[in-house]
């Protein structure tokens, strides 16, 4: 029978269970141990430590080693076979020169000092005796029957350890045991310091219409511990949190994606978990890399895009230059070589030069996107490609009701032909009264024109537009 308690107190009203002096194990990583780690990219990760541990029967203390200094303490849950946890302590009142200081207030310390010697280059070490009697700012001691503050030493020698301070963060398990022998203990709980970013870097061929993709998860671990030999997880998703009273952690925001012999995705409650299929050792300290997805022969669909300034209507423009941006767009779909869910992170985009290397065109940030919908990335503007935008005119018909026309000029320097995308906001109750070229209505309040220009020449779009406000 395996029973699971969390953090707390089970009140038991047998005294043999609380022993008033139980003995005490420790348990350390060692021979027998596994790990698995699901990471989530907001700082927090949930380990499962399991370990083999020989128990006598009825109440005994375990000290839990080498576990997690950040580790989330009202999260901690132990299983085990015939097992009881009757209570739970978090020790992490670390070993350090200060505290052992702290530890040792009122009492006494050898102070070790060096004198030079009577030869040229030997010392001579002194030992003398003084109860330590304030840390605040310095040292105070009562040395022989003087009152001495900040003395000079080299070392200092105390008596003894005490109990209370350990070397790393330990959880110390009050346990009731049916019975003497060897079982499996896995401890599960929630630590800080750990989190998990994808990177994608697209590589486009000369034309700039197909790439290949790569993507990586980048794991950065200051838990604290280092995770030997793991079985590594990543979640991908919104996942919720409890609000703290303070300023605390934003709603997880998980995400990763599979490659063959990398990691392996799966639908997961509403999420996406990815699983590494090795076992891999995440070092504390440590900035690690693992593959996540390749994809070669992805087609792309770049765009040229000129946005009008919102609400033109409100205040009356000449002639005016735009930006034409550049979109780079991505079916994220199996016929694409694709079609497997992306978790948001960084994409960079590289594009052969005529000789064959690869030149950095710029990046942009992508939210999760699940397989079959469009990944969309902004490259930059366009250098060849000139947009201005002229109010050719105005009229105010009445206080609420004007009539404006524009007239959107487009110089393509390129040796090829483009289409290019002017888009435009119409607020209120607007009606198009003429136009050069088709629009599109995107929105109640969006309209986008797809504009073709030749290369090396020029396009006029020309548009009409009454608005009631």
């Amino acid at each position: 029978m395996t029973t699971r308690f969390g953090l707390g107190l089970v009140l038991v009203a047998s005294g043999s269970l609380a022993a008033a002096n139980p003995p005490v194990l420790v348990s350390e990583a060692g021979p027998g141990r596994t790990l698995s780690l699901t990471v989530y990219n907001v700082g927090r990760a949930l380990v499962r430590d399991a370990r083999p541990v020989s128990l006598p029967a009825g109440a005994c203390a375990l000290e839990f080693r080498d576990i997690a200094e950040r580790v989330m303490p009202e999260t901690v849950a132990i299983a085990g076979e015939g097992v009881a946890v009757l209570e739970q302590n978090y020790e992490y009142d670390l070993l350090s020169p200060q505290t052992l200081l702290a530890k040792y207030l009122g009492r006494d310390v050898t102070l070790v000092t060096e004198e030079p010697g009577g030869a040229a280059g030997t010392v001579v070490r002194k030992e003398m005796v003084g109860r330590l009697l304030s840390i605040q700012n310095g040292t105070v001691w009562r040395i022989g029957d003087r009152i001495v503050s900040n003395p000079p030493y080299r070392e200092l020698v105390f008596g003894q350890l005490p109990e209370n301070l350990r070397e790393r963060p330990t959880l110390v398990w009050l346990l009731a045991s049916e019975r003497a022998g060897e079982r499996r203990l896995e401890a599960t709980y929630l630590t800080g310091g750990i989190s998990w970013k994808a990177d994608y870097v697209l590589t486009l061929d000369a034309s700039g219409e197909r790439g290949g993709l790569m993507g990586w998860v980048t794991l950065d671990n200051t838990s604290g511990a280092s995770y030997p030999d793991a079985t590594l997880q990543l979640v991908a998703g919104d996942v919720h949190l409890a609000p703290e009273p303070r300023p605390g952690p934003q709603p997880l925001m998980m995400a990763a994606k599979a490659m063959n012999g990398g990691m392996k995705e799966e639908a997961f409650a509403e999420y996406h978990l990815y699983t590494l299929e090795r076992p891999t050792t995440v070092k504390d300290r440590q900035k690690k890399q693992v593959a996540l997805l390749e994809a070669d022969g992805v087609k792309v669909t770049r765009r040229y895009v000129v946005e009008s300034p919102q609400w033109w209507y409100l205040q009356r423009i000449g002639m005016q230059k735009q930006d034409v941006r550049v979109d780079v767009e991505i079916a994220n779909r199996a016929e694409n070589h694709l079609g497997m869910a992306l978790p948001a992170g960084v994409v960079r985009l590289y594009q052969k030069d005529r000789s064959g290397r690869a030149q950095f065109v710029g990046e942009d940030r992508i939210e999760h996107t699940p397989k079959d919908e469009t990944v969309k990335v902004t490259m930059g503007n366009a250098f060849d490609i000139v947009a201005e935008r002229r109010q050719t005119d105005y009229r105010k018909l009445a206080d609420n009701l004007y009539e404006d026309a524009f007239e959107v000029t487009l110089r393509n320097h390129k040796d090829a032909p483009v289409t290019v995308e002017v888009r435009d906001q119409l607020g209120g109750d607007w009606e198009m009264l003429a136009n050069s070229h088709p629009f599109e209505k995107r929105s109640a309040s969006s309209v986008a024109f797809a504009v073709p220009v030749p290369a090396n020449g020029q396009a006029v779009l020309t548009y009409r537009v009454r608005v009631r406000i």
